[in-house]
């Protein structure tokens, strides 16, 4: 029998154990086969609701195949088989259901229902059994909401009086929603900004909320106080409490054991230690590690009032450090209103390397491609990082190889280095300042060989879920030896335009950002990512040759060393939102679009700033590269790259599906639309122009299937697109490839990471 045959009985084989779910089910239970939640209000979630449910059925794939539990049902009823160990191991035993975890999720969702102000809310449990299956709907009933009537503020002290009955910031309001939430989010409040503003000792465990709802309707009053048992004792709420607290010196003790800090003033004063402006480092060696890198990334000043907030990102700070393996912060008191901050700092190792391997598949040539790397995590001894990368790829085309050698050279500082710029503003922007050199060499036998040098400034800092990447300046240079009769069979003739391999300089500045509203906290809500970025070149060099008046060449362009520059705008946008069903089950929704504009003194974006669309992260049914512009017809006979596939207008659309199926193993269904488009009629880009009256008849279409491995450390994928709608067959009939064929309308990917 052929070993795909025999993959297909598996695969049928477990599809049916699925429908036999009850196999492994004894005498007298039940498989919990499905539950349900109705309420008669709309203003819970239904995820939220489903989170306080104690005993879920197995879980499906693709909505339909308990594919897991197929997986142990396809083993035997001996548990002691190996055979069957087997698949049970990689399976999911049946839920069974279970009564006294129904009554505790009927009492769960009654208690969300009561902290959200139902508080004459119900839960009817009902528990329906057949075929040895059990069907559990919980119906809420969930009443009139309870709403907050007066709030005050019983606390005998100004500063927490002033701070929590601002009206402005409170999240208690009179006639919201009674919710235990938001008041608890109102205490925490409250104690944040105290501890941001010195009072070291403050606790949000020290402050209660009072709730009186006696003979007033649906109505509840609040009144925020201090627990009873510190109000009867005044002392401890003036010298402890409501004490504010200032620091006065840092100490950062390096190569040290993380419990050996330093309550114990004797083992400090017998070090030697070096000091600046009220911070210490101490050690008994030699520190490895500057006390100025460690002072940049320390927001937490001598002689000022104690703040969480700096804290916390002083901790995130000094653990970002490439030598830094781990921070920890404590305070001791050191008088009646004074602390001092101690800051063990545990050395990582500072060097490492890597080996990058990849394949590509580009048209019907194969390649690969191998990358080395170095890294020094502390170069100077003040954590600045120096990388070192080389890059080598080689493709077979027919009986030659085309070859690829490149490396980069980058320096990252980890502060904010701007002339004139003082320690304290670099301090607050604390943003990581990169320098880097690259060179490339590409030769691509009877049609070019290509040089290009690059070099570049950029920041890049984090704020919360925000990344930025400010690129200050980025130059590169690219030098091109083109063959004759590639010059003559494909740029003379008009065929690919005569731009894209003329020498010429890229002069640009540009920024990148992305921001994730995900919550570790609630790993099972719906989220999103955004990824945008902006650049323009060539337009500082532009406008110093207007004011002094720079003559233009023959051909009405500025140049820079005799070349003449790009001048160009670009921006792009990606949107992923991430539909979460249940640990196992999700929708991902794509939305992506990117546009270029050249103009001044360029006619056309630099090649290498173009759009392409077609690979792994685009629309899938087309390989890297090979889709649009618009309609264009790929050029027949053409090597491995049709080099007029390139636009200055990208859309990407994309619905995936993803369900893990067992052990690391996930499966995914996608669609994909998109293309690309180019804003001027390029006469070497025929049909490639877009036009608000063609573009929809354009968009290709793709659909397809993949696995995931899921390593923890990275994802390794392979997918399979298949072509729905080919913008660039002419006929009609033909663009819907409802017949799809292997050797035209398949690509298959295989990369690493998730598309989007």
């Amino acid at each position: 029998m052929k070993p795909s045959i025999c993959y297909i009985f598996i695969v049928c084989g477990i599809l049916f154990s699925a429908c036999t779910a009850t196999k492994h089910v004894g005498e007298g239970d039940y498989l919990l086969h499905k539950t349900n939640i109705h309420s008669d209000v709309s203003d819970i979630q239904k995820d939220e609701m489903l989170s306080y449910i104690r005993q879920v059925p197995n879980s499906k794939i693709f909505g339909l195949f308990r594919f897991q539990l197929g997986l142990y049902n396809f083993a035997g009823k001996n548990a002691e088989n190996n055979w069957n160990k087997f698949w049970m191991r990689f399976g999911e035993a049946p839920v069974i259901y279970d009564e006294r975890l129904t009554a505790i999720s009927a009492q769960q969702l009654q208690k969300l229902f009561i902290n959200k102000g139902y508080l004459n809310s119900s839960v009817d449990v009902q528990v329906s059994t057949n075929n040895k299956k059990a069907v559990v709907n919980y119906a809420i009933t969930a009443n009139k909401p309870y709403t907050v009537g007066k709030y005050s503020v019983a606390i005998d002290n100004p500063v927490l009086q002033r701070f929590a009955t601002d009206t402005l910031i409170s999240l208690i309001q009179s006639n919201m929603h009674f919710d235990s939430e938001v008041l608890d989010s109102e205490m925490q409040r409250i104690s944040d900004g105290m501890r941001n503003r010195g009072y070291y000792n403050f606790n949000k465990d020290f402050l209660i909320l009072l709730a009186d709802s006696t003979n007033k309707g649906n109505k509840i009053d609040i009144t925020l106080d201090i627990r009873r048992y510190l109000k009867r004792n005044p002392d401890t709420l003036s010298k402890y409490i409501f004490k504010r607290f200032k620091t006065e010196k840092i100490y950062f003790h390096t190569n040290q054991d993380a419990n050996l800090l330093a309550d114990n003033q004797n083992f400090v004063q017998q070090i030697d230690t070096l000091s600046k402006s009220g911070y210490y480092i101490i050690d008994e060696g030699r520190p490895f590690v500057s006390l100025d890198a460690l002072m940049h990334n320390t927001y937490i000043q001598p002689n000022t009032y104690y703040n969480d907030i700096t804290v916390e990102r002083t901790n995130a700070a000094l653990n970002s450090l490439g030598p830094v393996k781990f921070a920890n912060i404590t305070f001791v008191q050191t008088g009646d209103s004074t602390l001092d901050c101690h800051i063990v700092i545990i050395q990582a190792k500072s060097f490492s390397t890597s080996l990058d391997l990849e394949g590509t598949q580009i048209a019907k040539y194969w390649g690969a491609a191998v990358g080395l790397g170095f890294v020094n995590k502390n170069t100077f001894g003040g954590a600045e990082a120096l990388s070192v990368k080389s890059r080598l790829a080689l493709e077979r085309q027919d009986s030659i190889w085309a070859r690829e050698i490149s490396g980069q050279l980058a320096l990252k500082f980890p502060k904010f280095l701007l002339p004139g710029a003082s320690a304290n503003f670099r301090r607050k922007i604390h943003a990581n300042t990169e320098f880097s050199i690259n060179a490339s060499y590409q030769n691509r036998p009877k049609e070019f060989d290509a040089l290009n040098f690059g070099a570049g400034m950029r920041y890049l800092w984090n704020r919360s879920r925000y990344q930025h990447s400010f690129e200050l300046f980025n130059i590169s240079y690219m030098q091109f030896d083109v063959a004759p009769e590639f010059r003559k069979n494909y740029i003379e003739t008009g065929e690919y335009n005569r731009y894209n391999y003329d020498n010429r300089f890229i002069v640009r500045m540009g920024y990148n950002g992305s921001f994730t509203n995900y919550n570790n906290n609630r790993p099972l809500k719906n989220f999103s990512t955004y990824r945008y970025g902006f650049e323009s070149a060539g337009n500082l060099l532009y406008g110093i040759n207007k004011i002094f008046g720079t003559k233009v060449d023959e051909n009405g362009n500025y140049n820079l060393f005799k070349q003449r520059y790009s001048q160009y705008l670009r921006g792009d946008v990606n949107i992923a939102y991430n539909q979460i069903f249940d640990k196992n089950n999700r929708f991902v929704y794509h939305f992506g679009f990117g546009v270029g504009l050249p103009y001044g003194n360029a006619d056309i974006m630099p090649y290498e700033r173009r759009f392409y669309a077609g690979g792994a992260n685009s629309v899938r049914g087309w390989s890297e590269n090979s889709l649009g512009p618009g309609a264009y017809q790929r050029m027949p006979n053409v090597r491995s790259r049709d080099y007029n596939q390139v636009g200055d207008l990208k859309l990407d659309l994309s619905m995936e599906y993803r369900a893990k199926m067992f052990w690391l193993l996930e499966a995914a269904l996608f669609l994909d639309a998109g293309n690309i488009w180019t804003i001027r009629n390029y006469p070497e880009q025929k049909d490639g122009m877009f036009a608000f009256d063609t573009f929809l008849n354009q968009i290709a279409l793709a659909y397809g299937g993949g696995l995931r491995l899921d390593l923890s450390m990275f994802i390794f994928r392979m997918d399979v697109g298949v072509r729905l709608f080919d913008p660039a067959i002419m006929q009609r009939t033909e663009q819907w490839r409802i017949s799809p064929k292997i050797n035209r309308d398949f690509a298959i990917h295989i990369a690493i990471g998730y598309p989007f």
